[in-house]
């Protein structure tokens, strides 16, 4: 419920205020549910390049370019 206190705003005036009270209500409560969901985790490819890559051993240069 919202309360004038002070003052006597129109009614212009009070329903201004009241769109903006209830934007912002609306924006905190979080995205409608049509709304793209961001990705998961899982799907982002930043989790690759969280490991380290393996060192190379100190015979791998032979190994490099001949088949196995």
């Amino acid at each position: 419920m919202i309360k004038v206190v002070r003052g006597n705003p129109t009614p212009e005036e009070l329903a201004a205020a009241l769109a903006v009270v209830r934007a912002r209500a609306a924006a905190a409560a979080g995205p409608p549910s049509g709304a793209a969901q961001p990705p998961a985790a899982w799907s982002d490819p930043a989790r690759v390049a969280r490991q380290g890559l393996p060192q190379p051993g100190p015979t791998a240069w032979g190994r490099t370019y001949w088949p196995g």
